[in-house]
């Protein structure tokens, strides 16, 4: 193997989930750039991405997946399950319609995806998967035990994913940011931002492109004998 230090998805076909906006438009426009064909899976079109393919997808509806997944029109090689959403209470005060909404789309909906798009994967004895997972489902939150469950069951089922598929050729892995400099969190009170840079080593947070780079790598070939494994990328705020 001879090392370069770009990545290359030239042939290569990739759906990412929740890629209109944030964190997932930054991985689609990565992998756009490296070459890809890229389908992104979201229910909202959100601006235009030039080069990419959008796909209304609700990915807690396993029918929906499995179509929008045979409209991609060819073998899905690279999968990123991006797509995720908050609905934040303390247990106590938290409702089913809040508790089941997240877990549908955070859990269900990756394993959705992963379901659909694995015996194509396995059949060719090729495929990366890559779930964005989160420090806090490996650390818990006050206020986000939907979101935390579903997190920490992703985490469990990457882990399981890999067992399962890598025998065929498929690697699974993670990456869990922490707080993320996006349009939704730059939005926030200051004191929330503040937290978070209080909690970090390195005083500065992620930006989306420091995530997209991490999942780039576990989609390369670079990182061909990495699987199972929960990449963190948070300015050391877990630590």
């Amino acid at each position: 193997m001879t090392l370069t230090l770009e990545w290359s998805f030239t042939g290569r076909t990739a759906v990412v989930t929740g890629g209109s906006r944030g964190i997932g438009r930054g991985i689609a426009q990565a992998l756009l750039a490296g070459g890809a064909a890229v389908h992104v899976f979201d229910r909202d079109p959100g601006d235009d991405l030039p080069g990419a393919r959008f796909h209304a997808v609700n990915v807690a509806e396993s029918g929906a997946v499995a179509a929008a997944v045979a409209a991609v029109g060819a073998p899905v090689d690279l999968l990123v399950n991006n797509a995720g959403i908050t609905r934040d209470r303390s247990i106590a005060k938290m409702s089913d319609e809040d508790w089941q909404a997240v877990l549908n789309v955070n859990l269900t909906g990756a394993f959705n995806l992963m379901r659909a798009v694995a015996p194509a994967m396995m059949a060719a004895g090729f495929g990366r998967i890559v779930n964005v997972v989160s420090i806090n489902g490996l650390r818990g939150k006050f206020g986000q035990g939907n979101y935390v469950a579903a997190k920490a069951g992703l985490i469990g089922l990457t882990k399981t994913a890999a067992r399962e598929f890598g025998p065929k050729g498929v690697t699974v892995n993670a990456v869990a940011p922490g707080m993320v400099l996006t349009e939704m969190t730059l939005a926030l009170a200051e004191e929330f931002r503040r937290k978070a840079l209080d909690e970090s080593v390195l005083k500065r947070l992620p930006e989306v492109d420091d995530i997209a780079a991490a999942v780039l790598f576990l989609l390369s070939d670079q990182a061909r004998m990495v699987t199972g494994q929960v990449l963190k990328v948070d300015s050391g705020q877990y630590i």
